[in-house]
């Protein structure tokens, strides 16, 4: 499984680079702040919602500190999803948020 640490991602965000970020936390966590253009897609939902993602695109999973983001990005990999986890989670996201 491929994985990006937070800094990494938010270095490369702040250049202004392109993303396609899942955030599969629970609403009430993604109501306190989300990555902003993050889809919201909880993790019980993500067997039953990968069909709307496009397997041509490459999608960055994240959760609150990497362990659900991890386990959603194996489910999708299995299913053929081009899938990169961020390790440390929105716990260690320091950019802005929506």
């Amino acid at each position: 499984m491929k994985s990006i640490t937070t800094e990494e991602l938010q270095e490369r965000y702040e250049n202004g680079e392109q993303f396609n970020i899942v955030d599969v936390r629970e609403a009430d966590e993604v109501a306190e702040g989300k990555i902003p253009g993050a889809t919201h897609i909880p993790l019980g939902l993500i067997e039953f919602k990968h069909q709307e993602l496009d397997k041509s695109k490459e999608y960055h999973m994240v959760c609150r500190s990497g362990g659900r983001s991890g386990r959603a990005s194996q489910f999708l990999e299995s299913q053929g999803y081009n899938v990169v986890n961020v390790d440390g989670g929105m716990m260690s996201w320091t950019g802005k948020t929506e």
